[in-house]
């Protein structure tokens, strides 16, 4: 399994964990979308929690077979209060949840942009409706995991750009790092999981270091220029540090974002950009946004 699939198998193992606390169900497993290349998409169960045995594990799902399947096929949370006699869903897959004595299942499928890619359940051993609770709580185990799978898919963004801009860096390739690296910080500050917030800021702080050593050729404006004010030599702290913030907002800003916009993209009000984006330009100096921009390129806290 490469670093990433493990990754997303982490994200997947830390949701059924919480749906188990969270609601107190004694099972619950799940598995991600299988993508690799020549083998059709196939969504496959390999994280188990409190399960009894191994009947469910490397189970494939087809779309629209059983419970997990009709979930798959339809997009939404699906339930049943007796998996093995409920008439509205069909059952391929009896065996395996009967080894495990599970009764009344539900399953919640995992949508990153309009496309299904993975499916947590959680279950009962008793033939018990599963209420409202239970589901909203499956439900926010899922959001979880899409948060966590949008930001290794920006973070996997932001590589390839920075492997482009290597192999041939100019003005083009060095914006596509710009536009990775300001949806990256925005992904970040709208994380939850302060260990991926940390790994997706890490990232961050490699793409402004790269862009302060890259060549003028690349697009990037070096660290000082005639008549400015040097702010600070590349790889050194900024002689006035912006807050994390106030960096995030003008990430935004670099983009050509509106404060409506960059609200938006932060979880943030349009007042609060733009008192992040004042307290900013402030700090910088500048009189401009696009000008509290290029200072924070200048400064080595924007690539």
């Amino acid at each position: 399994m490469t670093a990433a699939g493990a990754g997303e198998a982490g994200d997947v193992r830390a949701a059924l964990v919480r749906l188990r606390r969270a609601t107190g169900l004694p099972v619950a497993f799940g598995g991600l979308v299988d993508t690799d290349a020549g083998v059709v998409p196939r969504l496959r169960i390999r994280e188990l929690s409190g399960t009894g045995t191994h009947a469910l594990s490397g189970l494939g799902i087809g779309t629209g077979h059983g419970l997990g399947g009709k979930a798959l096929a339809l997009a939404r949370p699906c339930a049943v209060t007796d998996y093995s006699s409920s008439r509205h869903i069909s059952h391929e897959y009896d065996g395996a949840v009967a080894a495990e004595g599970l009764r009344a299942v539900l399953a919640v499928p995992v949508v990153v942009r309009r496309r299904v890619r993975g499916l947590l359940y959680g279950a009962l051993r008793a033939p018990l409706p599963l209420g409202d609770r239970v589901l909203a709580a499956a439900v926010a185990a899922a959001r979880d995991v899409e948060q966590a799978l949008v930001a290794r898919d920006e973070a996997r963004a932001v590589a390839a750009a920075a492997r482009d801009a290597a192999a041939g860096p100019g003005p083009a390739a060095w914006e596509r790092v710009r536009e990775a690296h300001g949806a990256l910080r925005a992904l970040a500050a709208r994380t939850a999981d302060p260990a991926l917030r940390a790994e997706l800021l890490a990232v961050c702080t490699t793409l402004t270091s790269a862009g302060a050593t890259a060549p003028a050729s690349a697009g990037v404006p070096a660290p000082t220029s005639a008549g400015a004010t040097p702010l600070a030599s590349a790889g050194t702290t900024p002689a006035v540090p912006l807050a994390p913030r106030e960096v995030d907002v003008l990430a935004c800003v670099a983009l050509g974002a509106t404060n409506t916009a960059a609200a938006e993209r932060l979880g943030l009000r349009p007042e609060t950009v733009k008192g992040y984006l004042r307290s900013a330009m402030r700090k910088l100096g500048a009189h401009t946004r696009w000008e509290a921009v290029v200072a924070a390129r200048r400064a080595g806290m924007l690539p």
